[in-house]
């Protein structure tokens, strides 16, 4: 009999206002030099400011791109270093909190973050002597305040690396919704959907983890229920506050695995340049009928989740409401390059946990499919 692994191990101070106790935590883990990563656009935001002020004596490092890259990482520890840092915040959406992951492995770590890939048995390698970090998310997408994986672009392969150990568990998150009120529309309408397709893919994956089904399922619905209603009014603290636990529940489920989705989506953000959450929501629709022959009962569940009865056409409906272009063609992807997406794509782990089977030709057939 196949063995299953529970852990749901991440601390997190969840509501409005929690931000405040950021210097209380980091007391509690004698930081006194902390290293704040960001970004260059949340550095330019009030929420910058609030946190901010809130370690006036942190160490700023802002050099994260939107798909984080293996520089950013090897810049960052340099900084966390050179600085006599003991200690990281990250603030901001999953960017930082993945490159705050790395930088922090590589704080102890010996590189190369190559090395370190999950794919080539690199949790393995990660130790348990990683400094305390305090994730502060200011999206409600990627999950990444509560996950133990950092998805980080190497330079040598240009592809999206999984790096994944529990030792990279935020020691705790600071989950604040009243920081994603003022979220423009088109990363609100993106990061959401980044959540809506880790709680399906986790529902869907393959693995026996009723705990994971079910919290995926409830994730699943509050995006469903709340998405549009942000749309519409953003400044809704209990939708806003629905959100950021919809995305925390999504990365707690998609412990048990993701999907095709991730697989397809990787490549679209590294060679395309694309938002992640974006290009999950515009591939979930053609995989989700790619699985209706592996997992019918599981499709159909979703559908009447959803209040209908074909779950693919439901997601391009929610995709309508919060103004998604439904096909790759609308962003400014060639068809020409489709194939050596395909080929980046099966190199990817995250289609192993797909419940139907994914070749290279059924990837390329999946973007095609969604073009």
């Amino acid at each position: 009999m196949d063995l299953s692994t529970f852990s749901f191990p991440t601390t997190i101070i969840f509501g409005a206002g929690s931000v405040s106790r950021l210097p209380d935590e980091l007391k509690k883990r004698k930081v006194s030099r902390p290293l704040l990563v960001t970004d260059a656009g949340i550095r330019r935001t009030p929420v910058f400011e609030l946190v901010n002020q809130l370690v006036p004596g942190a160490v700023v490092f802002t050099k994260v791109d939107p798909n984080p890259i293996e520089q950013n990482v090897l810049d960052g520890a340099a900084s966390y270093k050179q600085a006599g840092c003991d200690g990281i915040i990250a603030l901001g959406g999953g960017s930082p909190l993945d490159a705050a992951k790395a930088i922090r492995l590589l704080a102890t770590h010996e590189g190369p973050l190559a090395g370190y890939d999950d794919m080539l048995d690199g949790s393995s390698r990660i130790a348990s002597n990683l400094p305390p970090y305090i994730a502060i998310a200011t999206t409600s997408g990627t999950g990444s305040e509560v996950g133990r994986s950092a998805v980080i672009t190497i330079k040598t392969t240009n592809r999206k690396t999984v790096i994944f150990s529990p030792y990279l568990i935020p020691s705790v998150a600071l989950a604040d919704p009243e920081l994603t009120l003022d979220l423009p529309p088109h990363i609100t309408a993106g990061t959401g959907m980044d959540a809506f397709t880790h709680n399906i893919e986790a529902y869907l994956a393959k693995g026996y983890h009723p705990m994971c089904d079910a919290i995926a399922l409830a994730g699943a619905k509050l995006v469903w229920d709340n998405l549009p209603r942000v749309m519409e009014q953003p400044h809704d603290l209990e939708a806003r506050s629905n959100m950021m636990m919809a995305a925390i529940m999504g990365a707690v489920a998609f412990q048990k695995g993701l999907g095709a989705v991730h697989s397809l989506a990787h490549p679209l953000s590294t060679e395309c340049g694309m938002h992640h959450g974006t290009t999950n929501a515009i591939l979930l629709p053609a995989v989700l009928e790619y699985n209706q022959s592996a997992v019918p009962e599981r499709v159909a569940h979703l559908a009447a989740l959803f209040d209908g009865s074909d779950a693919a056409e439901r997601v391009r409906e929610l995709n309508r409401k919060v103004s998604i272009q439904p096909r790759l063609r609308d962003w400014g992807v060639s068809e020409t390059i489709l194939p050596a997406l395909a080929d980046k794509a099966v190199q990817d782990g995250c289609h192993q946990f797909n419940p139907r089977p994914c070749t290279r030709e059924d990837l390329l057939e999946l973007y095609h499919r969604a073009y």
